[in-house]
């Protein structure tokens, strides 16, 4: 196969023929289907290369196959490593101009309102991001690029950055992953920025799962700060209504239980529905979970009422996952604070033989029928 496909070499360069490209390209993204194909092509540097170069295409639909090649491509843990290792200098193809890394060509696509193919490069970025050992370099990355988070943010939050039809939705998963760091985690909280804020309005964005998905994994990572809780509960922000409406539904609640609870969650229409996704579910039960780390934390949560919306989730709830998130944190609600008999659940030290024996029977209640 290595050498058919450096054969198709000459014919994936910008300014090739456009019939022999288009065949090229189509026979690329066939091999990206299977993982021996992926693994093929990585053998071939200077085809990576190419790829990266035909993104700026003058042609459209050629310029779309390569992304839709790369996002294939990128999908693979080793060849998203091996696509941010490029040593584009050394394997460029001779008398082509050396295109730049994969990183600072997808964010020029992203940023450009009249670029066609940004929501595949958000596509690629978020593939290129989601391994744990690779979240760090592509943050390198983003801050050698000359573009900024605040601008990323910007773009993301804009109604309608790109003109021509691209949603930018894949940024939320780009965030989400690089939010895995604590140094996304504390920009995104940086009290003077009021970047979280700007995004609690998505955790309700029925437009897209995958927006909607991405965002709710960046606030649920961000709630592993826990020195910034108060903040994230207090008024300055006041995540908590944005995390339970999601998990709400039509049911009718008496006035007593009514006026406890968040105004945003108080006499809900009968067309409310839950969030439709049993992961985004279960990631917002996990973020309320880790605010509850903190007695007085727990106590303003369960001041405002939680307890009676996660009793009606779980009454409906059916996915096993969702479930057992749900019962973990209505566990530490209803306890008294005498029983729990510590200030911050994080510092409470449980002996290595009991941790792995609650992982394995949480384990085992997901797997049941």
């Amino acid at each position: 196969m290595s050498d058919s496909l450096k054969e198709l070499l000459k014919f994936i360069q910008i300014g090739a023929r456009l019939d022999l490209k288009v065949v090229a390209l189509e026979h690329i993204l066939g091999l990206t289907g299977s993982e021996s194909g992926i693994a093929a092509l990585t053998e071939l540097p200077v085809l990576l290369i190419s790829l990266i170069s035909l993104l700026d295409d003058s042609n459209t639909p050629i310029a779309k196959d390569a992304s839709l090649c790369l996002i294939n491509i990128s999908t693979q843990e080793k060849a998203a490593e091996q696509l941010l290792d490029l040593d584009i200098e050394t394997h460029c193809p001779p008398l082509q101009k050396p295109p730049d890394n994969i990183i600072n060509t997808t964010l020029k696509f992203i940023f450009d309102p009249r670029s066609r193919i940004a929501d595949s490069c958000c596509m690629i970025l978020s593939n290129l991001s989601r391994p744990s050992h690779l979240f760090e370099r592509v943050i390198d990355g983003i801050e050698k690029s000359g573009k900024t988070f605040d601008e990323i943010i910007n773009i993301f939050t804009k109604k309608q950055h790109n003109k021509v039809g691209a949603k930018l939705h894949y940024l939320g998963p780009v965030l989400s992953n690089l939010s895995q760091s604590s140094r996304v985690r504390r920009y995104i909280l940086d009290k003077d920025k009021c970047v979280v804020q700007r995004l609690l309005p998505f955790t309700e964005y029925k437009e897209s799962l995958v927006r909607r998905g991405g965002v709710v994994g960046t606030l649920k990572n961000c709630c592993f700060e826990d020195d910034f809780h108060e903040w994230l509960l207090g008024a300055e922000v006041y995540i908590l209504p944005s995390f339970l409406l999601p998990l709400a539904g039509n049911e009718e609640f008496d006035d007593e239980d009514n006026d406890k609870l968040p105004l945003d969650l108080q006499y809900l229409p009968e067309d409310k529905v839950r969030e439709e996704d049993p992961d985004i579910r279960c990631m917002l039960l996990e973020a309320l979970t880790q605010l509850c780390s903190k007695r007085q934390n727990r106590e303003f949560i369960r001041d405002k009422n939680t307890y009676v919306i996660l009793r009606e989730l779980h009454k409906w709830e059916k996915d096993k996952k969702a479930l057992l998130a749900c019962e973990n944190l209505v566990d530490i609600l209803i306890r008294t604070e005498e029983e729990i008999g510590e200030d911050n659940l994080r510092e409470v030290d449980v002996p290595e033989h009991l941790r792995d024996g609650f992982q394995k029977a949480d384990e085992d209640f997901v797997k049941e029928d």
